[in-house]
């Protein structure tokens, strides 16, 4: 009886709550909402003021303007004015329009009886001006009226020559008198009707006292229900903080996560799995594991029931229409009865890893090749060179012999071809030697795309080259490695399109990365997915008379830069290269 005494006690305590408390939150709001709705009933005061104002100036400029259309007329006079002030003064809110000379008597109302009274006087008329003025009346019925006023300007600083007719007698006709006089010193007055205005204003200001009182007592009560739930609160506390720091562990993990409960349903997994698998939480946690996740991966979970050890095997998964390598383990979740209670499964993307160790091998076969090649190619060259003399020589000694000086011609041209080719694969077997300095890469296109201009115009090419950088883009590069690079991979585009197309070059500039992109299109053929993974190898080529030997050494200049180049393409839409070189200065140099 006691524990259930101390316990009802204790529940009590949690809610019960100092009345200094509520008092206090009650001295600390009530100001607060006084000065909001202070704040909003000023705010809705001057937007009244602003609209009045800017309704009275378009008022008088509207007036202003049709008493200026009718000046062109020249038969006009005050009689005119006096009729556009009553048609204009008829809409509902306008109480009163009047033109006032200098001395404050009134020339011009829309009541005519009462021109020639005096209003305005109480004003200083000389520091009245062409700014637009404003004040409130305020009459002995309670009605308030609000008045905008300035300086009556029809003719809008023009002079108008009314020619034979002159108005001498009229007080309208000093403003069409010639420019070496002055118009006279007039005055418009507006008054517009506030009762509208103020009604709205009134009813929001109601509104917005109860909206005030309403929202300070959710506001009392919000208090009330912070301190009741605060007990409840710190009581979870502890059990929060360790969800927390759990659930925060698991998102951050670089491995993917999975748990599978006892019935063989996903319970949870963190955003690397769902990254790696594609697939969201949301759509999948409740769902069968069978359902969900791959083949390969469900394989693992069947004998890890009755294991206790961990299962990992390296599975090859199809994701996203790719096959993804990832390194997968099982193991089983028990509790202290030894109870089954799920399976937990960790995934880690390895396909980096074998990338990089195929990169390696390629690397190695490569660097073996080029030793080997640039051995060869050394030996081979002193052979050309006698092959080249006795076909020059044999070429002058039967020059009377067409058919023979034709074939000591092919001779020579096979030989020098060999050199070409035995001259690339130096270059490429040799360390590359690069001189950077500050160069623009504009002028490089453009001094490159000149180069390849007249055999584009054999093939009927047309050649397109834009820049997305307003000034020019300069980077700090070996120009003539850069300029090979480049005509490499033109002639290659034209090579390419046989039959007529379009060269495009775009250069823009990735900032994020500090480095320039250079895009080579065109529309030819295309490359076939199996050869694109191998355009950059030495020795591999789709031409018929190729070497294979030109995209492997642009590749590697661009390499020593330390950038990068990438191809696009696609079997009858063209092939796009991209080569990106760092903006700044690079201390990456190989010397020969």
């Amino acid at each position: 009886m006691k524990k259930a005494s101390d316990k009802l006690s204790s529940g009590r305590r949690w809610i019960r709550i100092s009345p200094w408390v509520i008092l206090g939150s009650f001295v600390v709001m009530v100001p607060i909402f006084v000065f909001i709705t202070m704040e909003s009933i000023n705010s809705q005061k001057n937007s009244m003021v602003l609209l009045l104002n800017e309704k009275g100036d378009a008022l008088i400029r509207s007036f202003e303007a049709g008493t200026r259309t009718g000046m062109m007329g020249m038969n006009w006079s005050g009689a005119q004015v006096q009729r556009l002030i009553m048609e204009t003064a008829e809409q509902p809110d306008i109480l009163y329009i009047l033109i006032t000379d200098k001395d404050g008597r009134i020339v011009a109302h829309n009541q005519p009886l009462a021109i020639g009274k005096t209003h305005g006087t109480e004003l200083e008329q000389g520091s009245i001006g062409p700014r637009l003025s404003w004040r409130i009346i305020h009459l002995d019925d309670g009605r308030s009226i609000f008045e905008v006023h300035r300086r009556f300007n029809p003719s809008g600083g023009r002079i108008i020559f009314p020619g034979q007719r002159m108005f001498h007698q009229d007080w309208f006709s000093p403003h069409m008198i010639p420019e070496n006089l002055k118009p006279p010193v007039q005055t418009i007055f507006i008054g517009l009707a506030m009762a509208p205005i103020e009604q709205i204003i009134g009813e929001n200001i109601r509104q917005k006292v109860i909206v005030a009182v309403i929202l300070l007592m959710y506001g009392l009560l919000g208090i009330v229900s912070i301190f009741i739930a605060q007990n409840y609160r710190t009581a979870r506390a502890s059990l929060s903080l360790i969800k927390a720091y759990s659930d925060t562990i698991v998102n951050s993990m670089p491995i993917g996560l999975i748990f599978i409960g006892e019935e063989g349903n996903i319970a949870a997994l963190n955003e690397t799995s769902q990254n790696l698998l594609m697939i969201t939480a949301t759509n999948v946690i409740g769902k069968p594991a069978r359902d969900v996740l791959p083949e390969q991966i469900n394989d693992l979970m069947r004998p890890s029931r009755t294991r206790r050890d961990i299962i990992t095997r390296d599975i090859t998964t199809p994701v996203g229409g790719k096959n993804l390598l990832l390194e997968a383990s099982v193991s089983t979740l028990r509790d202290e009865e030894n109870h089954f209670l799920g399976n937990i499964i960790l995934l880690r993307d390895i396909s980096e890893i074998e990338d990089l160790k195929k990169e390696i091998q390629r690397n190695e076969r490569l660097a073996s090749l080029g030793s080997l090649a640039a051995g060869i190619a050394h030996e081979i060259r002193n052979p050309l060179s006698s092959i080249k003399g006795f076909a020059t020589y044999f070429k002058e000694r039967y020059r009377d012999v067409p058919e023979d000086q034709k074939t000591a011609d092919i001779m020579i041209g096979e030989v020098e071809r060999l050199n070409r080719v035995i001259g690339q694969l130096l270059e490429f077997a040799r360390p590359m030697n690069i001189r950077p300095r500050e160069t623009s890469l504009d002028k490089l296109i453009a001094d490159s795309l000149e180069m390849v201009s007249r055999q584009a115009d054999e093939n009927r090419i047309t050649i397109s080259s834009s820049s997305g950088s307003p000034s020019p883009v300069l980077a700090h590069v070996d120009p003539d490695r850069i300029r090979q690079v480049l005509l490499n991979i033109f002639f290659n585009a034209l090579e390419a399109m046989d039959e007529g197309g379009r060269l495009s070059v775009n250069l823009d500039t990735d900032t994020h990365q500090s480095q320039a992109v250079v895009r080579v299109s065109d529309t030819g053929g295309g490359i076939d997915p199996e050869s694109v993974g191998r355009i950059f190898d030495p020795y591999f080529t789709t031409k018929p008379s190729g070497t294979g030997l030109g995209l492997a050494i642009a590749h590697k200049i661009v390499e020593a830069h330390a950038g990068q180049i990438r191809v696009s393409s696609r079997p009858r839409e063209g092939t796009t290269i991209s080569v990106m070189l760092p903006l700044e200065g690079s201390d990456h140099q190989e010397q020969s």
